[in-house]
Parts: structure tokens; sequence; C-alpha cells
């Protein structure tokens, strides 16, 4: 497989779609870290290291049903190891059922083939919208601020 940015990412996208989430964390290098800046709720912001990957791509068909990438942009950066990628998902919730599409920015850092650093913009409360778990989500920041 090639160790450029945008082979690694199609690659990731393949194997989510065909559902392999344990091949899906193994393109994570053993210390690679995966961050969501925007992440609300119970969402991580952050996981560390390929078993921490695994362990939150595991469940991720019981909640999620993606069945294409509507769309898909990649953007070299001046670092031949980091690219942007701009990507919609659209599938069906398993939750609700109903059909979802979702807009994603992830900053892609590669070394040696394996994803070093992958930094996930997205939205929590659209993602939480399309998983049926709006509610859920509302009421934990409602715990947050109470704090």
């Amino acid at each position: 497989m090639s160790k450029k940015p945008e082979d690694v990412f199609r690659r990731l996208l393949e194997l989510m779609l065909a559902k392999e989430m344990d091949a899906a964390a193994d393109l994570w290098a053993p210390d690679g870290i995966a961050e969501f800046p925007f992440a609300a709720g119970r969402s991580p912001r952050r996981l560390s290291g390929r078993e921490q990957v695994r362990a939150y791509l595991a469940s991720y068909p019981d909640r999620m049903d993606m069945r294409e990438v509507a769309a898909l942009t990649v953007r070299t950066t001046d670092d031949p190891d980091t690219a942007v990628v701009e990507w919609t998902s659209a599938g069906r919730t398993v939750r609700t059922s109903e059909p979802y599409r979702l807009d994603y920015i992830v900053v892609l850092t590669v070394r040696h083939g394996l994803i070093a650093l992958y930094r996930d913009f997205w939205s929590p409360v659209a993602a939480a919208h399309a998983a049926g778990g709006l509610p859920e989500l509302i009421e934990t920041l409602d715990e947050e601020m109470s704090r």
C-alpha cells in the first residue's frame, strides 16, 4: 500500500464501508492519535494509540451503517505526509433506520504508511441527530453546564 496520506485515507474509507473496523484500526501507528476537537457530551476528544482507536471503532457499525462516501476532496499541503480531506458519509443509523448524511474535515498525517495523527472536525450536533441521540447529547451538555 502507498504511504501517501490520500491513499491511506482512501483505504480507511474502503475498510469502513466494508465494516472491517479491526483492519481500519490497523492503519494507525501503534502510538497514533485520533483527535476530535469539536467532540461534545460523552464522545471522546482524544484517542491515544492504535488500541484505543480499535476500541472506539469496534462499535461504530452498531451505531452507523455507512453505505457511501458521497463526496471526497483531498488537498495536499506543504508537508508531503499531511493532507486535508473533506468528505461526506451517507447511510442509515442503526438505532432509527433513518438515512443520514454527515460532513467531515480531517487533517491527516501519515508516517511510514500508518496514521500518526487524525484530526477529525465534525459536528457533534449533526452526528447525534443522525444517530438518534440528540436528546442524550443535550442531557450531557446540560450536566456539563451545571457543574
